[in-house]
């Protein structure tokens, strides 16, 4: 497994919106979907999808296949699942960005500094 370097901007949130979706609903449109819904801004699916190759190649999440969908000539989706690594990413990103932003004083308004 390669080792994990820093992810940027798009590869967390891709991270978090499968971590938050699960295994049995993350696919590249619902992770777009779920990234808008966190984020508040809609990133390209070419975007979602170059992400997750890069963390898949990194081993932060992993694909599957589901079963055909039930329509006639209904295809399969590819599905991704968080991995433990991937998770261990997550946390550290988290406590990363507490301590950063735990080393910021910002003055309230109306406030002088």
């Amino acid at each position: 497994m390669p080792e994990v370097t820093a992810l940027n901007h798009v590869e967390l949130l891709t991270l978090v919106a499968t971590h938050r979706l699960g295994e049995h609903d993350a696919y590249g449109v619902t992770i777009q979907r779920e990234i808008a819904a966190l984020h508040g801004h809609e990133i390209s699916m070419g975007a979602v999808y170059a992400a997750l190759e890069r963390l898949e190649r990194l081993g932060l999440v992993r694909p599957r296949l589901s079963e055909p969908r039930p329509e006639r000539g209904g295809r399969a989706r590819r599905l991704f699942a968080v991995t433990s690594a991937g998770r261990d990413s997550i946390r550290r990103a988290h406590a990363d960005a507490m301590r950063l932003w735990d080393a910021v004083s910002i003055p309230r308004p109306g406030r002088r500094s």
